[in-house]
């Protein structure tokens, strides 16, 4: 009964075939490119990196389309003697294709504790169908780094200030500033990630409608995740740092983003951190795409609460999907090290549901930007 305000805008689907409704889409039968991938280590100037001794890292991963010409090789996510996981195939540091003078860009925001590579079967998909694509691993957040830190995984807003510094770094950059579309930006992100592109929209983040959600009942959103199993304890220890307390006073600041037209949320988190009035000033439009059967971000919860709240919302449910089918495919060791995350017993398919998940994207993007 609940839900009944979202019979216009929330598509229910028990999987549609391959041959169906994708493959007769024109918008998605373009040129295809090779994909170039290339690295850049910005810097928030304005803000200092959680160790107090240095302006905030913004490492930033980017894929773009290049020339017919150049080599693709396989990346890989984790040590190099025994990567985790398989992030996709990219060209590095090469030439982007002189095919358009301009590209749409795309903006992507990685989950809790992971990394810009972890998105790489999204960005580079977009990319060979003719997108600039960037993410950026999320400081004191991501597993690119050495080190997490508390203040990264409780301090979510400060996700949506890397993004948009990481577009004002982009729009001079060298390689790829002068190919950007700057009236073609979009964003991306999956879990925490789904909840920064939120934000960018427009959405308010709530503390204090966040501390009454978890007084409701036992939810996920409110347990240290696995990824930091220490974090309450770790937190409670830095939390009257005054960088601490200086960003806890902005925690209800709006951080739209005017230049993004558009997002695409996978599995998006924290929906208990927005009230209804938080959610309202969101005008552009929002495709949601999550798992009935996520654990971690439940959809009655999340995905179906941000569904409701936001005015041009399309909701995607995927039976049969978890969490960490998100993530990108596992290498035999990633599922010796990570079985939880890796799992594949009665989960769906990671690669073909990527595959569908990016079909949309692109369909998505090609509409709305």
């Amino acid at each position: 009964m609940i839900y009944k305000r979202l019979l216009l805008s929330i598509i229910l689907l028990l999987f549609l075939s391959p041959a169906t409704t994708f493959a007769q889409d024109r918008s998605i039968t373009s040129t295809i490119h090779p994909v170039g991938m290339a690295v850049r280590t910005f810097h928030d100037t304005s803000r200092m990196n959680w160790q107090g001794t240095a302006s905030r890292p913004l490492e930033t991963v980017l894929w773009y389309p290049a020339e017919k010409t150049a080599n693709e090789d396989t990346v890989f996510v984790g040590p190099p003697n025994q990567p985790l996981f398989i992030a996709g195939m990219a060209a590095r540091e090469t030439e982007i294709s002189s095919a358009l003078p301009k590209y749409p860009l795309v903006l992507l925001s990685h989950g809790t504790g992971g990394s810009a590579l972890q998105m790489m079967w999204l960005g580079s998909y977009l990319a060979a169908h003719g997108y600039i694509v960037a993410a950026v691993n999320h400081h004191g957040n991501t597993a690119a780094e050495k080190e997490l830190s508390p203040q990264g995984f409780v301090l979510w807003w400060e996700r949506s200030e890397d993004i948009s510094t990481v577009l004002d770094k982009l729009l001079t950059d060298s390689l790829l500033g002068s190919h950007i579309n700057k009236g073609q930006i979009g964003a991306a992100g999956f879990s925490l990630g789904g909840y920064t592109v939120i934000s960018l929209a427009g959405g308010l983040t709530n503390r204090k409608a966040f501390n009454a959600f978890c007084n409701s009942g036992v939810h996920p959103a409110c347990q240290p995740p696995p990824e930091y199993p220490a974090l309450l304890k770790d937190f409670k220890q830095i939390k009257d740092n005054s960088r601490v307390q200086a960003s806890l006073r902005h925690s209800n600041d709006s951080y739209r983003d005017k230049r993004i037209e558009a997002v695409f949320a996978l599995a998006p988190a924290l929906g208990g951190a927005f009230t209804d009035a938080g959610l309202t000033p969101i005008d552009i439009p929002a495709y949601i795409i999550a798992g009935r059967s996520d654990t971690i971000a439940p959809i009655s919860t999340n995905a179906m609460r941000f569904a409701k709240g936001i005015k041009e919302a399309t909701l995607v449910v995927l039976p049969g999907v978890r969490h960490y089918t998100f993530l990108a495919p596992c290498t035999k060791a990633g599922e010796q090290r990570l079985p939880f995350v890796c799992k594949t017993k009665n989960d769906a398919n990671r690669v073909a549901i990527h595959r569908r998940i990016n079909k949309r994207a692109l369909l998505f993007f090609n509409r709305v930007l």
